[in-house]
């Protein structure tokens, strides 16, 4: 493995362990509550968005709860929007007026996030995107997304576009070193020929390992959600990040790269259908989706990270909250089959999926079984079975109906063994076999 190889590999260490996280997309597309593109989608021009920061004062914000929330769901890590495409910053930049410490609210919302998350014993890191709105240099009229694309009065100069860079790379550089080690940073989003060098990426990526070499970040400085860029070829570019961010997908085999080996990645889910506060917007995923859709992720050396969106109180809304806990009463049993865990080596059975740590296999049953469970291929090599969330023996036996089948093993969980029993936890009962060939 190349030096740079064994870099991401080391810093991709706890990202790989971890497996679930949450976004938060937050700003000041809270208040019209139509979701983060409203700009964009109702070609608002920055005078008509004004009133909304002048509003802004998310007087219930509090990010303690946010982090008591996400660690009780069983997650380890956070990304919070810190600047979005309207180009709101939730923190005290100084390069900026345009910012939250300028709104009635007068607060680093970034900064006290932070602060709220690392005292949690979680992971954080910010999300950053590379598009504008609101500053005058970034490319309006023909632009294929901007609010703006449509009316020729915003027709930018090409030529201005490096100070929108200067102020990005600015930008970047004091989320990097006013608030202390990040874990992630995660840019959003690259298009069209925006992206690669047109961000001046090689240089924003040097100054990124110079200042925190350690800090894990996606792949969108060339690419979108639509497309992975270079790191999933054999040989990518410098800045092709640390991890790919397939958006409302999760890719069918996992992602590898040209060489068929497996790269990090971490699908990025809204809870229901927008990522930014929609107030209108209830069709939230249950926590058995959920649950199931991380265990797929992890089942194909993936994460998921499952977005919130606080509405312009602050709060998380009630419903987000309720799923989260019903994750987190699942995750308080059944945490053992997701850290650390990854693919299993094994066809993905008929009755759910595997994950796998060591010598370790957990087995995610999602359908009841007509007797006993088949273990396809195991016959032999299971040591021992039990229901991970109480640690009650299961029987691994030899039905009598099953001499057809000698490579398989099989397991119930109770006795006569043939005989159909209910699954333990409809959202996703899981065993933990031990295989033979453990030392531990």
């Amino acid at each position: 493995m190349s030096t740079y190889g064994e870099q991401i590999k080391e810093r991709t260490k706890w990202f790989l362990n971890d497996r679930f996280g949450m976004f938060i997309h937050w700003g000041l597309y809270a208040i019209p509550a139509r979701g983060e593109w409203v700009r964009s989608v109702e070609k608002i021009s920055s005078e008509d968005y004004r009133p909304y920061f002048e509003e802004f004062n998310p007087d219930k914000y509090d990010p303690r709860a946010w982090a008591k929330a996400a660690k009780a769901a069983g997650m380890k890590y956070a990304v919070l929007t810190a600047k979005h495409h309207d180009g709101f910053c939730l923190f005290d930049s100084k390069l900026t007026d345009y910012k939250s410490t300028n709104t009635k609210a007068g607060r680093d919302l970034v900064r006290e996030f932070l602060v709220a998350f690392r005292a949690e014993g979680l992971k954080a890191g910010l999300y950053y995107s590379l598009i504008d709105w609101h500053h005058p240099d970034y490319p309006a009229y023909g632009d294929r997304i901007h609010p703006m694309r449509e009316n020729e009065a915003y027709k930018r100069d090409p030529a201005t576009f490096d100070r929108y860079l200067d102020y990005m790379h600015g930008q970047v550089r004091e989320l990097l070193t006013d608030y202390g080690k990040l874990d992630v940073m995660w840019f959003d989003f690259s298009y069209e020929e925006m992206k690669g060098e047109k961000w001046r990426a090689t240089e924003l990526m040097e100054m990124i390992r110079s200042l925190q070499p350690h800090i894990v970040v996606d792949n969108r400085l060339e690419a979108s959600g639509e497309e992975g860029g270079s790191i999933y070829t054999s040989e990518p570019s410098f800045y092709s990040g640390d991890f790919a961010s397939p958006e409302q997908i999760i890719p069918p085999s996992g992602v590898v790269n040209e060489s068929g080996d497996s790269i990090p990645w971490e699908a990025c889910i809204t809870l229901n259908n927008n990522w930014g506060y929609a107030a209108a917007d209830r069709t939230y995923k249950s926590a058995k989706t959920v649950i199931r859709k991380l265990v797929e992720c992890v089942s194909k050396n993936g994460n998921l990270l499952l977005n919130v969106g606080p509405d312009a109180r602050g709060e998380i809304p009630a419903d987000s909250l309720r799923i989260l806990d019903e994750i987190g009463q699942w995750m308080e049993r059944n945490a053992d089959s997701i850290y650390g865990c990854g693919q299993a080596g094994l066809p993905k059975p008929d009755w759910g999926r595997y994950t796998r740590k060591g010598n370790k296999l957990y087995a995610h049953l999602f359908e009841e079984s007509i007797g006993p469970v088949n273990l396809a291929g195991l016959a032999g090599k299971i040591k021992r079975a039990r229901l991970l969330s109480d640690g009650s023996e299961l029987f691994v036996s030899r039905p009598w109906n099953a001499v057809m089948y000698p490579d398989d093993a099989f397991f119930n969980f109770a006795q006569p063994e043939h005989f159909t029993y209910p699954l333990p936890d409809d959202r996703d009962t899981v065993v933990e076999i031990l295989l033979e060939d453990d030392n531990g």
